[in-house]
């Protein structure tokens, strides 16, 4: 059983393969500690936290056919119907964790949320504790109601268990939920169609296929009731699938619909519609993407805006918006092999998905702007939350952690694609043989990539390595000598007859670099962010000159920049020290100051303060 995320079928269009979790092993280094502290931290505060908002109780009531359904009121009052898909969320979590290393107390308290799963379910295998609980209709409400969105929780979750533990007691409560839905449905939310997708993957039942295709070319015929102030673009419902040149309305729902057309695609063979999602695709990185990879920058509806519109203050760049994103481009890198996926996967998980979640695993953003102001709105960005009554990031983030490590490599038929890094081993069956690689790196605060490796065959094979687009200057060393790499160079190949004892070495220049926006950005036009190979930083208030804010503060571009290690926030943590200018009304520009900048994913883990990643320049 191969555990993994995405699984396409051998039949699949798909130009590369993912490796099964357990081929790709973290050992240390950044990312196997974000996944220690998801482990031992954020998932079980996340059980507490389903426990203690009533969510799991909701199941629990449906199962014994009685009792209030629980759940805080958003912000305008509305009562969420959706909260079932947080626990599906925890458990995808909990399962690719025990497929990766297994924990008796976490199984334990899975077997009994998957227990009240198991029982909520109605004979006729209906399941939604909302509905259940307060006597409505079945697929009534196909709009707002999510049944369907949690359905394809439930299915992604049972997909995890299946394949990382061979365990299907979720699978039969998820077939019987899909058996349920009638035909002809849609949801208001999409999610459905991927996860139908990878239920034919598991199952081989190509009935879930074809349901999730016929989703896909229903979708942007107007056929969603209620066209109150949302209107159809919020729904992706505008537009089809196959016409769509871009991206609309709300963020998460439009990334979820893509992912979905990328899986019907590839089974498919579909090349029409794998091209309108790339085109959309396309738009969206020119046009309506934050620098550091978040999407949607309207609080309203939580919805993309018009081109360009990307306001650091007012972004609401969703964490789940991000998580989707990441998911998507993972799709299309297995579609077509392109690499630039690759890249925007990296910006992505390390500036739009990791600031979601605090550095210690139990405090979370909904929203990430790009711009906190000192003096501010009470209520407003910036301060970080142990659960929210929308609990749709926390778990996302939980799911999305579990299984980051399926994300660093593939591989095809010619040999291994390396495309994250971090110290890892990677057991490889390739078409040439068995191949074991060893993966050593202080990435990110380091460009230097080490590849050893311990077992090869004697066919000739390519170790592909991704170089980064952020990256100018790099080389790579291995047994065929030294060759420079210039910007654009995308993928260095190694194509020969390898040996057990051969090492590559790549090694990427790191220097801290100023970032000018695109000028059609009218909202951060005149100003700079700073960046050091994959990360983008943020200055900070704690991190401003004593008695100084940072509205006050300008990039002074007649001094460099410099690195400084900042152990005070994470051990190997690398800062960069700023050249400003402080400005005041009445007072002459104090000049020869500095200021800290710390990644971006680090901020709002000391005081409250002031944020911003793009900086005024100081003009003489």
């Amino acid at each position: 059983m191969s555990v993994v995320v995405v699984q396409p079928t051998r039949t699949a269009r798909a130009r590369l393969q993912p490796f099964d979790a357990r081929q790709v092993g973290l050992v240390d280094g950044f990312w196997a500690d974000r996944i220690r502290i998801n482990r031992e931290h954020t998932i079980p505060h996340g059980l507490d936290q389903i426990r203690n908002a009533g969510t799991l109780g909701n199941l629990r009531l449906a199962a014994a056919g009685a009792g209030d359904y629980r759940a805080a009121a958003d912000s305008v009052g509305a009562t969420l119907p959706f909260l079932d898909s947080d626990v599906y969320k925890w458990l995808e979590a909990v399962g690719w964790e025990l497929g990766r290393q297994p924990d008796p107390a976490l199984a334990a308290a899975a077997d009994g949320v998957i227990d009240v799963v198991a029982a909520a379910q109605r004979p006729d295998g209906y399941l939604n504790s909302y509905v259940q609980l307060g006597g409505g209709v079945p697929y009534r409400d196909l709009s707002w109601g999510h049944e369907l969105y949690c359905v394809a929780h439930l299915i992604q979750a049972a997909v995890a268990w299946h394949r990382a533990l061979a365990d299907d007691r979720l699978l039969a409560v998820a077939v019987r939920a899909t058996d349920h839905l009638p035909p002809g449905i849609m949801d208001g939310h999409p999610g459905i169609e991927m996860a139908l997708v990878e239920l034919t993957r598991v199952t081989g039942d190509r009935r879930y296929l074809a349901l999730a295709a016929r989703m896909i070319e229903q979708r942007g015929r107007r056929t969603l009731p209620g066209a109150d102030r949302f209107g159809a673009t919020y729904w992706q419902d505008h537009e089809t699938v196959r016409d769509a040149a871009s991206v609309a309305g709300h963020a998460v729902r439009q990334l979820y619909l893509d992912c979905g057309a990328v899986d019907v695609a590839v089974e498919a063979g579909d090349d029409q519609l794998l091209t309108a999602v790339r085109r959309r695709w396309d738009d969206l990185m020119r046009t309506r993407t934050y620098l550091t990879g978040g999407m949607g920058s309207r609080h309203r509806d939580e919805a993309f805006g018009d081109p360009y519109e990307l306001p650091p203050d007012r972004a609401y760049a969703e964490t789940c918006a991000a998580i989707a994103s990441v998911m998507l481009a993972w799709r299309l890198l297995l579609a077509t092999g392109d690499v630039t996926y690759a890249d925007t996967i990296e910006r992505t998980m390390f500036n739009g998905v990791l600031p979601g979640l605090a550095l210690d695993g139990r405090r979370f953003f909904y929203t990430n702007p790009l711009q906190r102001r000192t003096h501010r709105t009470p209520g407003g960005a910036g301060e970080r939350r142990p659960w929210y009554p929308c609990a749709c990031c926390p778990p996302n983030l939980m799911r999305m952690l579990s299984s980051w490590q399926q994300y660093l490599a593939t591989h095809d038929e010619s040999g291994l694609q390396l495309h994250q890094y971090a110290s890892a081993e990677v057991d490889a069956e390739l078409r040439a043989g068995p191949v074991r690689v060893q993966i050593r790196t202080d990435y990110p605060w380091d460009g230097r990539i080490l590849v050893r490796l311990l077992r090869t065959p004697a066919e000739p094979w390519t170790l592909s390595m991704r170089v980064p687009r952020w990256c100018h200057s790099a080389t790579i060393t291995g047994p065929d000598g030294t060759e420079t790499l210039g910007t654009g160079t995308g993928t260095v190949k190694r194509h020969r007859r390898w040996r057990p004892g051969d090492v590559v070495d790549l090694s990427l220049d790191l220097p801290p670099r100023v970032t000018e926006p695109d000028p059609r950005v009218d909202a951060v036009r005149g100003c700079v962010a700073v960046e050091r190979g994959p990360l983008v930083y943020c200055i900070e208030a704690a991190d401003a000159p004593e008695r100084t804010e940072i509205e006050e503060l300008s990039w002074d571009p007649r001094r460099d920049l410099a690195t400084v290690p900042r152990p005070d926030l994470e051990e190997s943590l690398v800062g960069i020290t700023v050249p400003v200018v402080r400005h005041r009304p009445g007072e002459s520009a104090a000049d020869g100051l500095t200021t800290g900048a710390i990644p971006y994913f680090a901020w709002a883990n000391r005081t409250l303060g002031g944020m911003r990643v793009w900086i005024p320049r100081s003009t003489p």
